[in-house]
């Protein structure tokens, strides 16, 4: 989709809003904290925000956050194994695999994602945890800093004084030897509450060698103060996976292990093994001037992982611990101009860091690398929002953040399987980056705004992505530039008392784009040449009977390279032409459509399909390998019934039985090879859970 062609649907979109301003649609009441840091309504500020309530996901047949998050417009995952959404990546307006890295994910305002690339633990998020989900496309850079390209994803977990007292259990099995338990209690007095959860998840995986455990536990407790509120926040989650790796496919060899051995394994010795906890404290105070948010927060992660590579194996541990102090404020003094609402702040992050690599689990105790990393971010930004009249608001807000790292790497040739290794010299890296953002939001009538925006966000490399090799394949810390981005967005929101729509047109240049470079030797991640992401999103919500919601969304995405050639190596192809190529992993259309009929007073049906356009593999930035990860299309089916406690539920994924994958990766070396990996057929569950009251 062009300029022109937006601007004309910009046209539509405003035609259409005239008409909703005759019909005097009514104002709902959202509330969000995402948009501002502060929990209040947003529907008078000038941002994409989407609300997932715990009534959604009810109603949704999505078995984890991922999958729920898929039903969204403009969001789109990739998930390698189907299992529990352990290795789901998540992207937001078309970055494709490094979609992790610029969509900024938190969880009660806090990242959880770090500074590898081990991505966000999805599975440590049980959805009966979850009080709402808040999605803000497009927008964040400015109140939450790096890696907020795409937009920022706030997960809330559900709030013991918000719940009756009471206590619950379920129990799920289904395909794959699949079982899980929950256990919830929780707590609410006047002023103290506290819950509990706790849940175990057990799979032996649709492909082989894919086995999956998981425990989480999480506890909260608050304290309603005489002005404000104290909140401490508790996790600990472990995983256990078995890797199976890809299927090969090679046209030219006639090898298609999609077609002969779809459910096998490449890597049947690969394992990981992941192992977190936090801790956060809130305290939230009404000073008589304005709100005081004061949060302080720490985690820990050890990640194991064992890489056969047809035996020359790869041992590593790595350990990372993680701190913040994030104070705030928000005030509404008496300026000239109209009702000002101010929200300034600072972030403070450390990040500590360890891996150790040896060729077996018994000589970890003498690594052959030692790789120490420590990474400190400070950033302070302020915002203001203008009341200009009870039609117009205004949004000006702009974020300093500079960072610092400091990495070396200790080699012991002698240590086991050091023979060949080499250690990377110390290096540091200091940067400074600015974001900015501006915003208008004009009531048409009520329940129907345009909102305009523009803004500038960054992100900066993670340590995964400097620690390289040479073209002689010594190992190197390989500092990056920051990757930038402007962004410019049109939208429209209508809302009324059944239904609500929501309609946006963007544009995102992005500059120094931080991506691997597949075809040069020794290089590893690299700074891009330019691109850009334009497109259409769609989402509404429609409820024709009491009894029958109807919801969907639609996106359309352009990613493109603007120019540029890869140089390539000895190896691999040489001078990949990327000007003009699609993004990989970008569908162009994808679809979603959902319906929940409650036909009884205590018996509902879910049904979900997604329809996902064809898209270009990964490592295949030049457009040239002639195959694509095929279209497909995947419904979901639930019905649940509730009997006095009780609540049992039926659900059928994949309702269709498709033979889908929606990742695969092109070989840099063999022309004509690609590794896919299928996710699970037709899959049934079921569920039954009690409340105790």
């Amino acid at each position: 989709m062009r300029w022109r062609e937006m601007g004309a649907a910009a046209a539509l979109l405003a035609a259409g809003a005239a008409q909703a301003a005759e019909q005097q649609l009514a104002i709902l009441d959202p509330v969000v904290v995402t948009a501002t840091r502060f929990l209040e309504r947003y529907d008078d500020k000038p941002v994409n925000v989407t609300v997932i309530t715990a009534g959604d996901m009810q109603r949704s047949a999505a078995k984890t956050v991922p999958d729920l998050l898929a039903e969204q417009a403009g969001i789109h995952i990739h998930d390698f194994f189907g299992n529990n959404a352990a290795t789901t990546t998540v992207d937001l307006r078309g970055f494709g695999i490094s979609g992790t890295q610029n969509t900024l994910v938190l969880i009660d305002g806090r990242r959880a994602a770090d500074l590898d690339l081990s991505g966000v633990q999805w599975s440590a998020l049980p959805l009966a945890a979850i009080e709402r989900i808040e999605i803000v496309r497009g927008g964040g850079a400015v109140l939450y800093g790096d890696g907020a390209t795409a937009g920022v994803i706030n997960i809330i977990t559900r709030s013991p004084l918000a719940q009756p007292t009471g206590a619950g259990t379920r129990v799920r099995a289904g395909s794959y030897g699949m079982k899980e338990l929950n256990a919830s209690a929780n707590h609410a007095g006047e002023r103290i509450g506290f819950n509990f959860t706790a849940s175990n998840f057990e799979s032996d995986g649709y492909r082989a060698n894919n086995s999956n455990r998981q425990s989480n536990a999480l506890a909260d407790f608050r304290v309603l103060t005489g002005s404000g509120e104290v909140a401490l926040k508790l996790g600990t989650d472990h995983q256990g996976i078995r890797l199976p790796g890809a299927r090969q496919v090679q046209p030219s060899t006639g090898v298609n292990q999609l077609l002969t051995d779809r459910r096998g394994a490449q890597t049947p010795l690969d394992w990981s093994q992941r192992n977190g906890n936090r801790m956060n404290l809130d305290w939230r105070h009404d000073t008589g001037l304005g709100e005081f948010n004061l949060g302080l927060g720490w985690r820990d992660k050890e990640q194991i992982s064992y890489f056969d590579f047809g035996g020359f194996p790869d041992f590593r541990i790595a350990d990372l611990d993680v701190w913040s102090f994030s104070p705030r404020f928000r005030a509404t003094p008496a300026l000239p101009g109209g009702r000002h609402t101010l929200v300034f702040g600072l972030d403070w992050q450390r990040w500590d860091y360890r891996l150790r690599r040896s060729n077996a689990v018994a000589n970890i105790g003498r690594p052959f690398n030692t790789v120490d990393a420590r990474q400190e971010t400070l950033g302070f930004y302020a915002q203001d929002s203008l009341a200009v009249s009870e039609r117009l608001t205004l949004t000006a807000g702009l974020r300093s953040e500079r960072l610092a790292i400091d990495a070396d790497d200790r080699f012991d040739a002698a240590a086991p399987g050091g023979a060949f290794g080499s250690g990377a010299p110390s290096g540091l890296q200091r940067e400074s980056e600015k974001a900015y953002e501006l915003g208008a939001r004009y009531a048409l009538a009520a329940g129907a705004a345009l909102i305009a925006r523009t803004g500038r966000s960054y992100r900066f490399a993670n340590v995964d992505e400097i620690y390289e090799t040479s073209a002689l394949f010594t190992n190197q810390f390989q500092f990056l530039r920051p990757q930038t981005a402007r962004h410019h967005e049109l939208g429209l929101e209508l809302r009324r008392s059944s239904a609500w729509l929501r309609a946006a047109l963007f544009r995102m240049d992005v500059r120094d784009e931080i991506h691997l470079d597949a075809y040069t030797t020794g290089i590893g991640n690299t700074n891009l040449p330019p691109s850009r992401r334009h497109g259409l999103e769609l989402e509404g919500r429609w409820e024709p009977l009491p009894a029958l919601a109807l919801s969907g969304s639609y996106s359309h995405i352009d990613a493109r390279f603007r120019e540029g050639v890869l140089p390539g190596g000895a190896f691999t192809a040489t001078n990949v032409v990327i000007a003009g190529r699609t993004v990989p992993l970008v569908p162009r259309h994808k679809l979603n459509i959902g319906a929940a009929w409650a036909f009884s007073e205590a018996s509902r049906l879910s049904l979900t399909a997604t329809y996902v356009a064809k898209q270009y593999m990964d490592n295949d930035q030049g457009n040239t390998l002639g195959t694509q990860i095929p279209s497909y299309v995947v419904a979901d089916l639930k019905l649940s019934h509730r009997e006095g406690p009780w609540t049992l539920s039926a659900a059928i994924n994949n309702l269709f039985d498709r033979k889908y994958y929606n990742y695969a990766v092109r070989s840099q070396f063999v022309a004509d090879r690609y590794n896919a990996y299928p996710l699970p057929e037709r899959n049934f569950g079921v569920s039954v859970a009690y409340a105790f009251r």
